[in-house]
């Protein structure tokens, strides 16, 4: 895990993003780094229609109002730092997915810290579309969860417990490193979750031979072990057969994980989504993820 210089916290005002805020306060304690709020203004044309932009002389006067309003309304939204740190804050206009994924990059940023749209009880549904595109796109990890009106204040944050999800594919050892550096700066103890798919050990309504699952187990278990003497991670291991989002999150509930980590694969996204794993863990999850 690369030490965190940058956290970029996308802002559209609601509490979600005041919890977002708050996480990235917590990490800015920690790491001491800078942190960049950053509302996007969606072009005014795209989003007024023809008869509310005739009161306007022309676009650019639109434009450039909502923009003043929107930089007055951002310098106000709370943010606290360590003296030795600083706060960014920044009004773009375009296309908010490709303005955070493009800043992000440009600036070099290490994290993006952001809410998802959904909350309540139609949150298992919603994953909002800029949040789902950003952690299709962006290149950095991304924080984010459905839960962060919840949020507690940054000043009574504690990282104890990291659980980190692997599917021990190509890309594991780089979630592997992310989890064990965050586990590591926070003192936290880290578990490593693998889930061995439910097709592998029954097929319809007949189950395999349990012995077949045992072998499944052990195989897992000794390439978990491999990787982490390979990788020097000191980590807790949870095994358990079923669908890989329910494994997941009943781990990271048991736990009581403070942070989820898993991975979005290394390989181009080419439908332009999230895994599937990935978008139901992150929709379904009780406490933030970072997705690698």
């Amino acid at each position: 895990m690369p030490r965190l210089n940058r956290l970029l916290v996308p802002v559209e005002f609601s509490p979600r993003c005041q919890g977002a805020v708050q996480y990235a306060e917590a990490l800015s304690c920690h790491f001491h780094c800078e942190i960049v709020l950053l509302h996007v203004v969606i072009p005014p044309l795209a989003s007024f229609s023809s008869f509310e932009a005739m009161a306007y002389t022309s676009a650019g006067d639109l434009a450039r109002e909502i923009a003043e309003q929107r930089t007055m309304e951002l310098q106000k939204f709370p943010c606290s730092v360590p003296a030795d740190c600083c706060v960014r804050r920044l009004v773009l206009e375009g296309d908010p997915t490709e303005t955070i994924v493009d800043f992000a990059a440009r600036e070099k940023c290490n994290l993006i810290v952001m809410p998802t749209r959904g909350y309540g009880p139609f949150r298992r549904f919603l994953l909002g579309s800029v949040t789902a595109k950003v952690l299709h796109d962006a290149i950095c990890p991304v924080w984010t969860g459905p839960h962060m009106e919840a949020a507690p204040d940054f000043s009574s944050m504690h990282f104890h417990n990291v659980a980190c999800a692997i599917d021990l594919g190509l890309h594991s050892r780089e979630v592997m490193c992310w989890a064990g550096g965050f586990a590591a700066e926070f003192g936290a103890h880290l578990t490593l979750i693998h889930a061995i798919p439910a097709s592998a050990t029954r097929l319809g309504g007949f189950y395999f031979d349990p012995d077949w699952r045992t072998q499944l187990t052990r195989s897992a278990m000794e390439r978990i072990s491999f990787l982490r003497e390979d990788m020097g991670i000191e980590a807790s291991v949870a095994i358990e057969a079923g669908e890989t989002p329910a494994v997941v999150g009943a781990a990271a509930e048991t736990l009581k994980a403070d942070l989820l980590v898993i991975g979005r694969g290394s390989t181009p996204r080419a439908h332009g989504h999230l895994p599937t794993n990935a978008y139901a863990i992150v929709r379904e999850s009780k406490t933030p993820v970072v997705t690698v």
